[in-house]
């Protein structure tokens, strides 16, 4: 990856030509990106062991729907209150191999976890692994469209689908090797967190080495993607309704991420195993909502799969809890497969409304994401314990209401500029 950058770089005086200029940059942004998505699938999939792991939890330490809530709510706030204080720093001061340092906390918290034996301890360990991804996904945001050679959206989805997959992996990974054979068992993923050190020192290389050959006035322009046309108030509106669409999506997909299992349990006396099954194509139809999001949202504009993202999978989440167990299976995975197309769509609306600011538009979305997925599983836990799993599935799918403030949102927040 280096070589080919500095290359590129370190051409001679007689400019080469607008092709092989394409090219050198095409081979190594798809290099980086690629790396950095198969870094976020490893990152994700060790992450979601931690909701695989909530049924050996409950049953060995005696927990309640609302002790597994505040493990959630441990792990994903510590990625929802620093991510955006990361973000905001490494826009002011990058930091190349911060992604590798941050991949060392999951390391740490894995190791933690597999040899818990207290709940606290537990709860401390699942924030390590927050604390992991606070620090990866906003740098590595910043490498991917650094890596995009002006194909943000492409980067965008790229970079997320890795974790994606990741997520959706977990659960099945869990099925056959954490169930079977238990809390311990989390030690063997923790030669992932390593593969991905490696990794991402590599990447973090390229990332030194490209910022040191780039011109001051090259590194501006790669930071402005798009001019604001908006003032400052419509942007904070904009935002605050972002993030309300951001609720909606997330708490909902809390309740299938953190109890769909327990609600096939209870409700149709499914054994462990098979409802991560269940979990894992949930989890796939999220990784297949996120790329047609990405290629539909090209197309007609990002404010349109919005619409559709959240309004959309209303009639089916009103449903499900009244449906048997196959069509509980397809209107589950019918919800991800809709509800997934929203995020990339609205981080790539964020950054037009806030260009030159990657890395904190990156760390408050992924952030408010992780941090608003745990504030609801809490909540929702504490609902389940006092009215029963099922209802948690009755309430929440009228907060996809939240998705009529799309019709506030301005319909061109930037004048895009575009690449040659």
């Amino acid at each position: 990856m280096t070589d080919n950058t500095m290359a590129a770089g370190t051409a001679p005086v007689s400019a080469p030509t607008a092709p092989s200029l394409t090219a050198a940059a095409d081979s190594t942004t798809f290099a980086v990106i690629l790396s950095l998505s198969f870094c976020h699938l490893l990152n994700d999939m060790m992450q979601s062991l931690v909701p695989a792991l909530y049924p050996i939890l409950k049953h060995s330490y005696a927990l309640s729907f609302g002790q597994i809530g505040f493990i959630t709510l441990a792990f994903q706030c510590t990625a929802s209150m620093l991510q955006p204080v990361v973000g905001m720093y490494t826009d002011k001061k990058p930091q190349p191999y911060s992604l590798m340092v941050g991949m060392g906390f999951t390391l740490v918290g894995l190791l933690l976890m597999s040899q818990a034996n207290s709940y606290p301890l537990i709860l401390f360990a699942a924030a390590l692994i927050g604390m992991g991804s606070s620090v990866f996904h906003p740098e590595a945001s910043r490498v991917a469209r650094m890596a995009a050679g002006g194909r943000y959206g492409l980067a965008q989805s790229l970079f997320q689908v890795g974790g994606n997959m990741g997520s959706a992996a977990g659960p099945l990974l869990a099925a056959f090797i954490v169930v079977p054979a238990g809390q311990q068992s989390i030690v063997w993923f923790s030669a992932a967190a390593l593969v991905a050190m490696i990794v991402l020192f590599q990447v973090g290389h390229w990332y030194k080495a490209r910022r040191a050959i780039q011109k001051p006035a090259a590194r501006k322009a790669s930071t402005t993607g798009s001019v604001v046309t908006l003032s400052k108030r419509r942007v904070g509106v904009a935002v605050a309704i972002l993030v309300a669409l951001l609720f909606s999506k997330n708490v909902y997909s809390a309740s299938l991420g953190s109890y769909f299992t327990f609600y096939l349990i209870q409700k149709f006396g499914m054994e462990v195993q098979t409802a991560q099954l269940y979990l894992f194509a949930f989890l796939v139809g999220i990784v297949v909502g996120t790329i047609l999001g990405g290629l539909v949202g090209d197309k007609v504009g990002r404010i349109p799969v919005m619409w559709f993202s959240i309004l959309g999978a209303l009639p089916f989440a009103l449903m499900l809890p009244y449906a048997n167990l196959f069509w509980t299976g397809v209107l589950a995975v019918a919800v991800a497969i809709i509800m997934a197309s929203a995020f990339s769509a609205i981080l790539v609306y964020a950054q037009e409304l806030l260009p030159g600011r990657v890395g904190l538009v990156a760390g408050m979305f992924f952030g408010v994401s992780f941090g608003l997925g745990g504030l609801g599983a809490a909540a929702l836990g504490e609902i389940a314990d006092h009215a029963g799993i099922e209802a948690v599935y009755k309430v929440t799918p009228f907060l996809l209401l939240l998705g009529l403030l799309t019709a506030f949102l301005p319909k061109h927040p930037s004048t895009p500029k575009l690449p040659a």
